[in-house]
């Protein structure tokens, strides 16, 4: 056996079937996104294991993104890297089986965000600055008499991303991704239904930019505070006409 996959093998808890996911998963990360690992003799001799207990621990493998395996001609195992949508969908569809609403997100997420818009303050990467410019102008040039909450709702999702981006924080920018694709999965709260709201939500865009771009993270923070409690209350609201719909 490989020595760097042997000892694994025998020292790891769990049964053979975990432990050679474990090893496979080792091998992958040891490894460049795409490379190609072996084929599914060369991986049986390498690991010391039958055929059945390396399918089935490369089903695990597959399941976490981990590995893939192609059949056929050029087939085998191959090094592959979670994408974002794969860590944040399971998440996302695990707190609506909970029963979890927008309004759980908002409470859990709010200091988070806070947090981003801080650290936004102090980014340096001259694109991503150039792109949060490019949205502050836009918000003076969007179509404001004809822009539907769809509209503003992918535009405040953008901005969010844009924002977890220039944190330079790679939790952040998980924690508040989960947020948003819930929020977009959650299609029992309507915000942005008043052209009043969708005007206050580019004002308070427009003020976050302007916080953020002059580097004042303490003004920042409080602009990204200002808009979770006005957002706290559009929550609220749309809860309350989705309950009267439904009564």
């Amino acid at each position: 056996m490989n020595s760097a996959t042997g000892p694994l093998l025998k020292s790891a808890s769990g049964s053979l079937v975990t432990r050679t996911a474990r090893a496979l998963t080792a091998l992958s990360l040891a490894a460049r996104d795409g490379e190609y690992l072996g084929a599914e003799s060369d991986l049986m001799q390498r690991l010391g294991i039958s055929r059945p207990t390396l399918r089935q621990a490369a089903k695990i493998a597959e399941n976490d993104r981990l590995i893939a395996v192609r059949r056929g001609v050029n087939g085998g195992f191959f090094a592959v890297r979670p994408t974002a949508s794969d860590v944040i969908r399971s998440p996302a569809f695990y707190l609506r089986q909970r029963g979890a609403t927008i309004k759980h997100i908002h409470a859990a997420t709010r200091r988070i965000a806070e947090e981003a818009a801080a650290w936004a303050a102090g980014c340096r990467d001259e694109d991503l600055r150039a792109e949060l410019a490019a949205v502050r102008a836009g918000i003076e040039t969007r179509d404001a008499a004809n822009e539907t909450p769809a509209d503003t709702i992918v535009a405040e999702t953008r901005f969010a991303r844009l924002l977890a981006r220039m944190s330079g924080n790679p939790a952040i920018e998980l924690f508040l991704e989960i947020g948003y694709t819930f929020g977009l999965l959650d299609s029992d709260v309507r915000l942005y239904e008043d052209a009043a709201d969708r005007a206050r939500s580019r004002s308070l865009q427009g003020d976050l930019c302007d916080a953020i771009l002059s580097g004042d993270a303490e003004v920042a923070q409080l602009m990204m505070r200002r808009r979770s409690e006005v957002y706290g209350d559009w929550i609220d609201r749309a809860e309350t006409r989705a309950r009267q719909k439904s009564d």
